[in-house]
């Protein structure tokens, strides 16, 4: 009798990693392989605690092992940022480099730092948001969370529509110019 199984006889592909205890395995994976570009938009609602669920995908995306944490802060355009603790941990390190002699970037430093929180991930994947920062981002009931590369995004959902409406048209233009300075 063999010991181990075939992806045909267990029907799993045998390079995926499992999902066993409180997602150890996964996230033992994940970090293994480095961490990979934030994609995606995903609708979600903020339910009358102010908790969201954060999406699994993105979880995986963030790749960190044991992931328990996660850091929100202000963004840009009255969104809200989210953070991977080793994400964080690179913000400030760039923010650490900036001059402080400069009053705007004192300011802005004050600003970011004093609204940033770490918010623990509870047993079901969610998140708790901060009531100023519900207030920050006019977060209503729908919501939106967006992977935008070493980071995600949490819009209210009518305020992305008026994002979308407005800047989708110009996408080949931007493009042209994020990749031709």
């Amino acid at each position: 009798m063999r010991a181990t199984s075939t992806a045909e006889e267990t029907g799993k592909r045998l390079d995926q990693p499992s999902l066993k205890g409180d997602y150890g395995d996964l996230w033992g994976a994940v970090g293994k392989s480095g961490s990979m570009a934030l994609t995606g938009t995903y609708t979600r609602t903020l339910d009358e605690k102010q908790r969201v669920a954060v999406p699994k995908r993105l979880w995986e995306e963030f790749g960190e092992t044991d992931l328990r944490s996660l850091y929100i802060s202000p963004g840009t355009d009255k969104s809200l940022s989210l953070y991977s603790p080793r994400g964080f941990e690179t913000l400030t390190a760039r923010m650490a480099e900036q001059s402080t002699t400069r009053v705007d970037v004192r300011n802005y430093l004050r600003l970011l730092y004093s609204r940033s929180e770490k918010v623990d991930l509870d047993g079901q994947g969610r998140i708790r948001i901060p009531e100023r920062l519900v207030e920050f981002g006019s977060l209503q009931r729908d919501i939106v969370l967006l992977g935008v590369h070493d980071h995600a995004e949490i819009w209210d959902a009518g305020a992305w529509e008026q994002f979308l409406a407005k800047n989708s048209a110009e996408f080949d233009e931007m493009a042209s110019r994020a990749f031709n300075p």
